[in-house]
Parts: C-alpha cells; sequence; structure tokens
C-alpha cells in the first residue's frame, strides 16, 4: 500500500481535510497543538476506535493504525506526553509493559480534562495527577507485578482541550539484555508484539530515535525496515535534540535509513517543567540554538509532529475505509452462510426423527448416484468414488486373472488328458469317451480358478466399504453422535454381504464341479471347430518322418512328436481336449457374467434395504442410544455455532458503526453542497 506525501492532498473519494504548511504551526506562544482541523477527522477516527474497541481485527480485518516503536530508554514516552499533555510512567527499563492504546480526543468545550483507562473489560475514571499510577497498576493486574509483559493492550482515552485527534498504540521499549525479574526471553516477548503491530500495511510506523544515537544502529530501525523496506509508511520522531545538536541536521537529511515519511526533531519536557514551558523551550531551542535553528521548520517541534500525525491519519483512515467496509460485508456473508450450513439444533425427538430419516435418505442418493448410476458429480476430483469405473476395472481385472489360468499343462500338449484316460480306463469298449473323465478334468481346472471368484468378492466388499462408509459419513458430519453407530452399522452390514457372496461364490464353483452342461450353440460350434483339425493332427501322429511342430487354432503352434508314443489314447485325449476347450470358455464366461450380475443385484439390494435397516437396528440397540442421541449436539458443532454466533454480532455491530460514519460524511456533503 502506497501512502501519500503529508504535504500532498488526498485523492480518495473520502476527502477529510484541507492541507495547510506545516511551518505555519509552530508558532512561539501557546497555542493548542492542533487546532480545529477539519470536522469529519474525529467522526472518521471515532469509527476506527469503536471498531478497535469491538476488537475487529480478530475477525482478520486490519485497522489503520499509528504505532509507536523504539529502542529502550528512546523517548517514546516522553513524546506521547508531549502529543498528550499528561504524565506517563517514567524510570529506568522498560515503562511500558504492554501496547497502550493513546487515543486523544480534542475537546474545545471542556474546561478540565477526561480521562479514564480501558481494560478487561473496565472502565476507569483517572485524572491528571493520578494518570501514572493508575496505568501502572493497571498494568500490573494485566501483565502481573513485576518486569514481564503482555500482548493484551491497556488503552487510556483523553478529552482535552488542545490535543490531536490521534490514537497510536505504544509499545515496549526494545531491550536485548533481560535485566533481573525479566524473563530471559524478553527481546524476542517483545520483537512478537512490534512485528504483530507493524507487519500488517494499513499500519504507519512512528519510530521513536535518540539523536545520541547512530540511526542505522536501533533495534526499532531494523524491525521497520523487515517490514517496510522503502520506508513509506514510517515517521521518524529523533528525540534528546538538544543533548545530541552536532550533525544531527546531516543525519535527518541524508536519511541513511529510509525514512519516507520524514522526520521530526523535537525536545521533550525535562523534569517537572510545565508542558506550556517545555513548548517555549524548545520554540527558542529550534529558533537560536546555531546547529538546530538550520533544520527546517517543517521537521522540528512537536506541533509539526502533531499536524504530521493527524493528516497522515487521515490519509491513511480514508484510504483503508472503503476495503474496511467491504472486508466487513465479505466477512459478515461468509460467517452468515457458514452459520446456516450448520445442523439444526435439535430439540424435540420428532426434530431428531426427520434430522434421521433425512440423512438416511440424502446418503441412500448419493450411493444410488455413485454406485448404480455412474455419476460422480458429489466426488468429482476423487477417482476412487468413481465406482462405476472402479467396479468395471475389478471386473476386467478378474477376468483376465480366470482366463490366464486357462491352459495350464502339466508337461506338454494333451498330457493331462491321456493321464486322465489312463487312470479311468476300465472294462468296456474301445475308443469311447466316459463322462466321468470330461467331469475329472473338468473337476480339476474348476479347483484350479476356484479361490480367485472368492478373492475377488472379498475385494470388491472391502472397496464398497469405503466407498459406504465415506458417504455416510460425510452425510452424518453434522451429527458426530451418529456417526460411531452408523460406521458400526455399515461394516457390519459389509461383512454380512461379503459372507453372502462368499457362500454364493462357493455355491457356483460347486455347481461347475457338480456337472456339464450349457445351452449355448457357441459349444458345439466351437466344438466342431477345433475337431475339424484332428484329421491333420491325426495325419502328424501316424507318420513319424512327418514334422512334429503343429498350429491348432485356440491352442497355438507346438510341439506334439512326444505323443506318437501314446497312439492308442491321442485321438480320445484330442477329443477330450478339444470338447474341454470349447467347455471351458462358457464357463469362464459364465463365472464373469453372474459375478456381474450378483454384484449389482446385491448392491442394490444394500442400499435400497439392508442398509437402512442395518442402521436402524444399530441406532436402537442398547448400545447406540437411540434416536436421543442426535439431541445432544456435539461439543465440536456447539463451539462453532457459538462462535460464528459472536462473529456475526461483532461484524454486525462493526457494519452499523461504519454505516453510521458514512451517512454523516454523506449528510456533512450533502450540507456543504446546499
Amino acid at each position: 500500500m502506497a501512502y501519500q506525501n503529508v504535504n500532498g492532498c488526498i485523492s480518495d473519494s473520502i476527502e477529510i481535510f484541507d492541507p495547510k504548511p506545516l511551518a505555519a504551526v509552530a508558532c512561539a506562544v501557546h497555542p493548542p497543538i492542533v487546532a480545529s482541523f477539519n470536522d469529519r477527522i474525529r467522526p472518521l477516527l471515532d469509527c476506527i476506535d469503536k471498531l478497535r474497541h469491538l476488537n475487529i481485527m480478530q475477525e482478520g480485518i486490519q485497522l489503520p493504525t499509528i504505532v509507536v516503536v523504539g529502542d529502550q530508554s528512546s523517548g517514546k514516552s516522553s513524546v506521547l506526553e508531549s502529543l498528550a499533555g499528561i504524565s506517563l510512567p517514567r524510570g529506568q527499563g522498560i515503562c511500558t509493559r504492554v501496547p497502550l492504546v493513546m487515543r486523544l480526543q480534542n475537546d474545545p468545550n471542556i474546561t478540565a480534562p477526561n480521562l479514564h483507562l480501558e481494560y478487561n473489560n473496565k472502565s476507569i475514571p483517572v485524572d491528571e495527577i493520578g494518570i501514572a499510577d493508575a496505568i501502572v497498576l493497571a498494568t500490573d493486574e494485566i501483565a502481573g507485578h513485576g518486569k514481564g509483559i503482555s500482548n493484551n493492550p491497556l488503552t487510556l482515552v483523553v478529552k482535552k482541550n488542545g490535543v490531536p485527534d490521534l490514537t497510536m498504540v505504544d509499545l515496549p521499549g526494545i531491550t536485548r539484555v533481560a535485566v533481573q525479574g525479566q524473563p530471559e526471553d524478553i527481546y524476542e516477548q517483545i520483537r512478537d508484539i512490534i512485528m504483530k503491530y507493524i507487519v500488517p500495511e494499513e499500519s504507519i510506523i512512528l519510530n521513536v530515535l535518540s539523536a545520541t544515537v547512530d540511526f542505522p544502529t536501533c533495534e526499532s530501525i531494523r524491525m521497520s525496515q523487515k517490514v517496510d523496506k522503502t520506508g513509506e509508511r514510517t515517521l521518524a520522531v529523533v528525540t534528546k535534540a538538544d543533548k545530541a545538536p552536532e550533525g544531527l541536521l546531516e543525519k535527518v537529511t541524508a536519511d541513511e535509513v529510509n525514512i519516507g515519511l520524514g522526520y521530526v526533531c523535537v525536545r521533550n519536557r525535562i523534569g517537572n517543567e510545565s508542558y506550556e514551558d517545555a513548548r517555549s523551550d524548545e520554540g527558542r531551542l529550534f529558533s537560536t540554538h546555531p546547529l538546530l535553528s538550520k533544520i527546517d521548520k517543517s521537521m522540528v517541534s512537536i506541533p509539526v509532529l502533531a499536524q504530521k500525525l493527524v493528516r497522515i491519519q487521515a490519509s491513511i483512515i480514508s484510504k483503508c475505509l472503503p476495503e474496511i467496509v467491504r472486508k466487513i460485508n465479505d466477512r459478515l456473508a461468509a460467517n452468515l452462510a457458514e452459520l446456516n450450513r450448520l445442523p439444526q439444533h435439535l430439540t424435540s425427538v420428532p426434530e431428531a426423527l426427520t434430522a434421521f430419516m433425512r440423512i438416511l435418505n440424502s446418503s441412500k442418493d448419493s450411493l444410488k448416484k455413485i454406485l448404480l448410476s455412474g455419476e460422480f458429480d458429489e466426488y468429482p476430483d476423487e477417482k476412487e468414488m468413481h465406482s462405476a469405473a472402479r467396479l468395471v476395472e475389478m471386473l476386467d481385472q478378474y477376468s483376465k486373472e480366470i482366463h490366464s489360468k486357462n491352459f495350464g499343462e502339466m508337461e506338454g500338449f494333451l498330457m493331462e488328458e491321456i493321464m486322465v484316460l489312463q487312470e479311468t480306463k476300465g472294462i468296456g469298449l474301445p475308443n469311447f469317451l466316459p463322462r466321468a473323465v470330461f467331469l475329472n478334468v473338468l473337476q480339476r481346472k474348476v479347483k484350479g480358478i476356484a479361490s480367485s471368484p472368492e478373492d475377488f468378492v472379498g475385494k470388491l466388499w472391502n472397496y464398497l466399504e469405503r466407498v459406504v462408509i465415506k458417504v455416510l459419513m460425510y452425510h452424518c458430519e453434522n451429527y458426530p453422535q451418529l456417526q460411531s453407530s452408523t460406521r458400526r452399522a455399515a461394516q457390519n452390514l459389509i461383512a454380512k454381504k461379503k459372507n453372502e457372496s462368499v457362500d454364493w461364490v462357493r455355491g457356483i464353483i460347486g455347481m461347475e464341479k457338480l456337472t456339464d452342461y450349457t445351452c449355448n450353440p457357441d459349444y458345439f460350434a466351437t466344438y466342431s471347430k477345433f475337431m475339424a483339425q484332428q484329421d491333420m493332427f491325426m495325419e502328424i501322429m501316424n507318420d513319424r518322418w512327418k514334422y512334429s511342430v503343429i498350429n491348432l487354432e485356440g491352442v497355438g503352434e507346438i510341439e506334439v512328436g512326444h505323443l506318437r508314443e501314446h497312439l492308442d489314447v491321442v485321438q480320445q485325449a484330442f477329443d477330450l481336449k478339444m470338447r474341454m476347450m470349447a467347455y471351458w470358455k462358457i464357463v469362464l464366461m459364465r463365472l464373469v457374467d453372474s459375478m456381474a450380475l450378483h454384484i449389482m443385484f446385491s448392491i442394490r439390494n444394500m442400499i435400497n434395504k439392508e442398509m437402512e435397516d442395518e442402521i436402524i437396528l444399530d441406532l436402537m440397540a442398547p448400545h447406540g442410544g437411540g434416536i436421543e442421541r442426535m439431541l445432544d449436539e456435539s461439543p465440536l458443532v456447539a463451539e462453532k455455532r457459538n462462535r460464528l454466533k459472536n462473529s456475526v454480532r461483532l461484524l454486525k455491530e462493526s457494519k452499523e458503526v461504519v454505516a453510521n460514519i458514512m451517512d454523516r460524511i454523506s449528510l456533512h456533503d450533502d450540507h456543504e453542497s446546499a
């Protein structure tokens, strides 16, 4: 965020002052530090102060703030005393142990200053004589007795005739070495507090420097340069000018440390001298001192500092206020939407039952879309939830697996069939293929793949369990008290469905072992096509001089020379092989097709009926707690609801504060134009 030079005009839509030459303010006699600058400054500053009092920054909305930083004993408190015309705690070591928000309000209509402290939700009136002691007591209450610090702020409101309309935050002075009574990490604690306040671009950094030190060595300069490298939002106040006048002009004009908003050199009150005397002495010092009088009058004195601060403050508020309004409206709309998305706070069993049935129905609808219809708009980026595609992939893999076990041979082509024929031969007609032989081979082959369908349904239901639980947990997320019961019911149901599928698989495997049957015409057609190669095969078998390699459809190129030693059964073995190849194709197709039908049938029944019954059964069981459990709102949801309600209330109050000031500006503009 770029800030305009303090001597220029503000070009924003909210014009709040008419610039005047700064040098004219540094006059000799005793005028107020800042005269009536502009009727709009005080309302705008009041608006920001009210937002700060509401703690709108806890909503992530930064407010324009003048942040006072400086090394320990740089004279920060003395500068603030001179601006406010009141005494603040002084002494050796850290005088400011908490962020001190100073709200200065010029009121020409009062004869006696009106001061009060605000902290810990209290507002305590104080007088000028006792203000320093009151601040010490309040600090002790906030930060504890001793020399420790705290990030909890203390607000001092000063209503007085002749003070500038300013709000500033004075932060603890930077010290690197802990003294007795201070925590060892005092530097880190102070650094963290300072960085919290100066990092936001809405903050103006008032860096208090002692004329007695080299500016580049000041820790406050190093900190401000980390967040404001160009210095465009940093103003430097040089104290103790009377103690080190030599070379001060060169230091503030050379600007080795990038102070974009300029320097102001001041002489603070010394001892118990009055503020009027201090200002007179300051005026004489910068007018008559042989070295200090050479510094331009627009860069010296407390009145010039006050005027600059007021103008800078007015500029930053005018720049930030429209954005603050937008952020308040955006955050309010977002929090209201989030609050409305929270589940209804249930107060009766009928309400709980209605909400429960709504959860069940929405879960069923989602599962139907995901598992039955193949829709995945609810989970567009989660491939595991694209269940129709995943089920097809799993079926394809299952099909490939059982087909890969199709033709495992013992030691060569037809050797398994020959062995079976030899071991099952009996007294009877030759060249007759008994049905028992075919069944024997069939049973061997079915047994070889029997584990694959069972493994497949196990993997399938494990996958479906993940999908079902994910959907159920999503729809129950607003009622965590339902989640354990719902998850348990889903796991129990999936376990039952898995067992049902395993029983079904074992049943169809048993059927395939039991008998050989098909009415599929492809069987005979395939068998006939394979058997058409028998003559060529037998010709090779009967002629030992022919090549012993043959290319058979459905088998491929094979070596058959070893079969000439079994000419008595080789023709039967060939017939058995071709029959089995044709029939096995039907068996595998049946295992895949029936599996697909079983899956879809089981999923549909689970979604349409069984899931609801299982969840209700578990919920109503003694360990389930019944529907009444939904009346006990989750602590997480209750905490979130309260947090959002408090946030909405805060943002509404803030919106009203800003709306009121905007209305006042609008009325003022209308009055001026009239």
